[in-house]
């Protein structure tokens, strides 16, 4: 379920989610990373530590972005960003729009060496995707779980920006908000590290070294600095559980469309709930007897009163499960039951 509506004061913000770093375009982005365990307090500032022990996680992804003609031919025109080694046998993580429209992709080491990669599995309503190379003994990440992230926070981004020959580039910042949406499925990390170019799909990690975010987006316009989001680390873990379980992100499908306030829409606090606008002829939740005018209050006694918020109440659930949807129709408060299907 995708937020409707555009971005405050939009006149004078350009949102870029770029699938390469060419130029004149703008894209980042950080992973969640886990914490379980408590750190020395001497740990906790050593940020050339930090970078040490992430970089050999992180690969950069370039290859040739789908152009036509002499543009083409072009051998220096090439796209990039970057990536995250999840598991040892060659698994990279990255951003969906990295290699959505890349061709004869390499993924690079940190230590130079090259492999060519093959795009497996990608997601674009999270942004997220995993590439297979044929290595072995490579660095997986840890990722945080459990992890509650503080504003506040200082986070370090790796990556490529700019230029491959800048690869494993790190800055450091803080994370600058959390429960961020933009135009987003899910929750968004905000952070002002300094992002640029080829960064998306590269790791944002806590001063323990883990993955706390993917880095995938920002905010590029005159008098704007260092505005940049980050898909959440439970976020990355739930989709790449899906790619590994499904081969794809297989999310409950129940087909009625929701309308959040006014409120949700600009970012206040509020406890107006979402209203159905629309219901899918055919679809579980008319099946379940769901009109449009419905109010939603709550489902599996959960409340959520923004689409974030019920995107990622969906995360609970796959196609087949059946939840109790406490509903106000006609006047009266009612519970109703709907098993969800498959997406269309």
């Amino acid at each position: 379920m995708k937020r409707k509506g555009s971005l405050l004061a939009c006149s004078l913000l350009v949102l870029l989610t770029v699938h390469a770093a060419t130029p004149g375009t703008y894209a980042a982005g950080t992973a969640p990373a886990a914490a379980t365990t408590k750190t020395p307090a001497a740990a906790m500032t050593d940020i050339p530590g930090v970078i040490a022990r992430v970089s050999p996680s992180v690969v950069a992804i370039v290859g040739k972005p789908e152009l036509r003609g002499s543009a083409r031919e072009n051998r220096f025109n090439l796209a990039h960003g970057t990536g995250i080694v999840v598991k040892a046998d060659g698994w990279i993580l990255t951003n969906a729009h990295v290699v959505k429209e890349m061709d004869n992709l390499t993924v690079i080491t940190v230590d130079g060496k090259q492999y060519a990669g093959t795009v497996t599995n990608m997601d674009e309503e999270s942004d997220l995707a995993l590439v297979k190379i044929a290595a072995t003994g490579l660095t997986p990440a840890k990722f945080a779980t459990n992890y509650s992230i503080k504003v506040g926070e200082t986070v370090v981004a790796i990556g490529t920006p700019i230029s491959v020959s800048l690869r494993n580039s790190a800055s450091a910042g803080i994370i600058s908000g959390v429960n961020r949406s933009v135009s987003s499925t899910y929750r968004l990390i905000q952070t002002d590290a300094s992002i640029n170019p080829g960064n998306s799909g590269g790791p944002l990690v806590n001063l323990r070294g883990e993955v706390v975010g993917v880095n995938s987006l920002k905010f590029v316009s005159v008098g704007i600095d260092n505005l940049s989001f980050a898909i959440p680390a439970d976020t990355a873990q739930y989709v790449m559980n899906h790619f590994f379980t499904y081969g794809k992100v297989n999310r409950p499908y129940w087909g009625a469309e929701l309308e959040e306030s006014w409120a949700a829409v600009v970012g206040l606090p509020t406890k107006e709930p979402l209203r159905i606008t629309r219901v899918e002829p055919g679809s579980p939740a008319e099946q379940a007897g769901f009109r449009a005018g419905d109010v939603i209050y709550s489902v599996n006694q959960a409340s959520c009163t923004t689409l974030v918020e019920f995107n990622e109440l969906l995360k609970r659930y796959l196609p087949g499960q059946t939840v109790e949807v406490v509903v106000q129709s006609g006047g009266d408060l009612i519970k109703r039951k709907v098993t969800f299907g498959k997406q269309p």
